[in-house]
């Protein structure tokens, strides 16, 4: 049975993600990337939202594009719960519905719920009596890398703790929505004017069905680690660096097992986004060797008590990991391998 990952080595890493190395500035342009979808109204959605933005925000919502700030993709407590950008609390109303318009153009009404669910646990935790004055549900970011338009390379991004949304333009096209990430603390509300709120509902259970369906020999050679998965291992800077597959592969599976593997990766990389960009999305994943995907298991499989998996494939990973003991603290993520950030591998 594999060691299992020192926490101390994660949260090291973490750390040292929050500076990323220089690539070159022109590295997006040396190997054009499959766009997934028009990206012609996003781009008038962020121009008229720049627009209405008085000079101040405008200069804390730009950042320079492929720069450290665009690399320094962050949604973990390290580093503080405020991210770099303009919050949604520095606005007025009517840029924060220019705000949600934006991400409207690619996020579908599923994804965007849980992008809001996410920030609404920042005011759970509130209520809880964690981070009074920390926090906030409106204590969220938005970034915008470069200079949108029909040419040229940009970014958009939402980001704020537990959350970050990175979109890559190029040539006009949408070329990338990776990294993503919705975590949620806590993941089940227990309490309070929220009760009965599960954030991450997808993530977990079809994730602890499909682990528990394997059969016992699938089920050894899925296990990975007696230890719960502490945290993502793929953080920024590191998006390609654990892309070992390891765990049971999707050939050795039942029809319906596989079936099971495929809702869970499409929780992650199509059920967030809209229409024509979630069909590109279904079919960019499935480019691969569907019957190449692994997924592996980290601890024991009970209900509120933490657990850890990788799904690991040619195209892509996700992972989650369990902060906590008792499962309310998830870090997931979905990376595309060929191209995260709209930088080709």
């Amino acid at each position: 049975m594999p060691c299992p990952l020192d926490r101390r080595d994660v949260l090291a890493g973490l750390g040292a993600a929050l500076t990323v190395p220089l690539l070159p500035t022109g590295a997006v342009a040396a190997a054009p990337l499959a766009p997934l979808a028009d990206a012609d109204a996003l781009t008038r959605r962020v121009l008229a939202f720049r627009e209405m933005l008085d000079p101040a925000q405008r200069r804390r919502a730009a950042f320079p594009w492929n720069g450290e700030q665009w690399r320094s993709w962050n949604y973990f407590g390290i580093g503080g719960y405020t991210k770099p950008g303009l919050r949604l609390e520095q606005m007025k109303p009517a840029e924060k519905d220019a705000a949600w318009g934006m991400f409207a153009e690619v996020l579908s009404p599923e994804g965007l719920d849980k992008a809001r669910t996410v920030m609404a646990l920042q005011d759970v935790l509130v209520e809880m009596g964690n981070g009074r004055g920390a926090r906030s549900s409106e204590r969220f970011s938005i970034s915008i890398f470069g200079e949108p338009g029909p040419a040229g390379a940009w970014g958009l991004r939402l980001e704020g703790h537990h959350l970050s949304l990175s979109f890559a333009v190029v040539g006009g096209k949408l070329v990338s929505v990776t990294p993503a990430a919705f975590a949620a603390l806590p993941n089940r509300v227990l309490s309070g004017r929220r009760k009965g709120l599960v954030a991450l509902k997808g993530e977990e259970t079809l994730a602890r069905r499909l682990q528990r369906d394997l059969a016992p020999k699938l089920k050894a050679r899925a296990q990975a680690g007696d230890e719960h998965l502490f945290n993502i291992l793929s953080y920024a800077g590191e998006e390609r660096a654990n892309t070992r597959k390891t765990g049971v592969v999707a050939a050795d599976m039942t029809e319906g097992q596989r079936e099971l593997l495929w809702q869970l990766v499409e929780t992650y990389a199509v059920a967030p986004y809209t229409g024509a960009l979630a069909q590109a999305q279904r079919r960019r994943l499935r480019a691969g060797d569907p019957a190449a995907v692994h997924f592996a298991w980290y601890g024991p499989n009970r209900s509120e008590r933490s657990f850890g998996y990788r799904i690991t494939a040619d195209a892509f990973v996700v992972e989650l990991g369990c902060v906590d003991g008792k499962a309310q603290h998830l870090h997931p993520v979905f990376h595309d391998l060929g191209n995260t950030l709209g930088r080709p591998a």
